[in-house]
């Protein structure tokens, strides 16, 4: 068993779709960050039921269990699951310092543009009447300022993926129905984590988890899986019936916008509208499988595409996501505060993402020679001449 799924596993390692579908995703979330801002129409959560955060959940499941599921097979599960808590603890860092960042700039911001909308329109109200308080519940990541969700509910994931990652290799069948009777019960019963000052997270941790445990038993599916997969990738009905779900749901997002027009009647509409975001509704879900069905059938891995330089800049931000997502938190506020102080138009709107995105893309090409630099030798060995040390040193 185990040398098939190390087979599978470093076949699956290093595919340039995840590195794409994580800058679009990234992308994506700093345009849906900045509040009001006409470009993110263009984003996935106006075409369907679901949106970058989907995208950005089940990426990380599946590159997750592809690195350390080899880790694991190879080296045991005590050191994989070290290597996991550091980058735990990676992750966690980033969130707080952030998070101490994020709110301070937000609220130092307010006071000197007089803007103070900007408190409650970030949800950092609780920094002016409660600061230590709020400080210490967001090192608890009990409190939810605006933007900062997914890396939460990433934070939360990773701490659970241990026993996530054992039971995938032992048990994935069982483990995947596991998260499945999880995301239903928790729906059900009402579970979630609660927040600071009041409320609950954005995101719910225990629906959500669906779509990482999703992505991390895709990539750990053996030979005999992944051809049944592409067995019904090659079935049209199923196809079929996927883009018809697209189109259904691109009618219900449009109908949910534009509730005059009447497009759809308002029965259907209200059985699907408001989107739950908060709980991953069923209907979410199933769009996001739908969309991840139709992309791996129509994008192979040795899709030509990917030698195309335009494509090179979205693949790098995806190489480097946390420093693209920390950089767009702050982009997103900045953003948000040029279109509410400068001429309200288009043209400043897409000044504002296009230079936003510019930015992140330079952070990750940054980042990425960063690294490159680290792993280079500090003196180069001198060349093979046929000497010996001395007498090469000499001439």
């Amino acid at each position: 068993m185990y040398p098939s799924m190390k087979a599978e596993l470093a076949a699956r390692d290093g595919d340039l779709r995840l590195c794409l579908l994580l800058g679009i995703a990234a992308w994506f979330l700093f345009l849906d960050h900045v509040p009001h801002n006409a470009v993110s129409l263009l984003t996935m959560r106006n075409f369907g039921f679901s949106g970058a955060s989907d995208l950005f959940v089940f990426i990380g499941g599946y590159t997750a269990a592809i690195l350390y599921g080899r880790m694991m097979l190879e080296r045991g599960l005590v050191v994989t699951a070290t290597r996991i808590f550091k980058r735990l603890w990676q992750l966690y860092a980033a969130y707080i310092v952030l998070f101490v960042i994020y709110i301070d700039l937000i609220g130092y911001v307010a006071r000197k543009s007089r803007a103070s909308e900007l408190i409650g329109d970030f949800n950092v109200t609780g920094i002016v009447d409660h600061t230590i308080r709020t400080l210490i519940h967001g090192l608890l990541l009990q409190a939810k300022p605006l933007n900062l969700e997914v890396l939460q509910l990433f934070i939360v994931l990773m701490a659970v993926f241990p026993f996530v990652l054992f039971g995938m290799v032992r048990r994935p069948n069982v483990t995947m129905a596991g998260s499945i009777a999880l995301y239903f019960a928790a729906r059900q019963f009402d579970w979630n984590l609660s927040s600071f000052p009041d409320g609950r997270w954005y995101l719910n941790p225990f629906c959500w988890q669906l779509l990482f445990v999703l992505g991390a038993w895709l990539a750990l599916s053996g030979a005999k899986q992944m051809r049944a997969v592409r067995t019904l990738q090659e079935v049209a009905v199923l196809r079929t019936l996927a883009w018809l779900y697209l189109l259904f749901a691109l009618a219900m997002t449009v109908a949910g916008k534009f509730p005059q027009a009447g497009i759809v009647p308002d029965l259907l509409r209200d059985a699907f509208l408001p989107n739950d975001k908060e709980n991953l509704a069923p209907h979410r879900a199933l769009h996001f499988l739908a969309l991840a069905f139709l992309f791996a059938w129509m994008v192979s891995r040795d899709w030509a595409g990917f030698q195309w330089p335009a494509l090179r800049p979205i693949m790098t931000c995806g190489q480097e996501w946390l420093a693209v997502f920390c950089a767009g938190v702050f982009l997103s506020f900045a953003g948000h505060l040029v279109l509410i102080t400068g001429p309200d138009s288009l043209a400043m709107h897409v000044l504002v993402s296009f230079a936003g995105i510019l930015i992140m893309t330079g952070v990750a090409y940054y980042v990425s020679w960063s690294k490159r630099q680290d792993h280079k030798p500090a003196f180069r060995p001198p060349a093979m001449t046929g000497l010996p040390e001395e007498g090469r040193f000499a001439k």
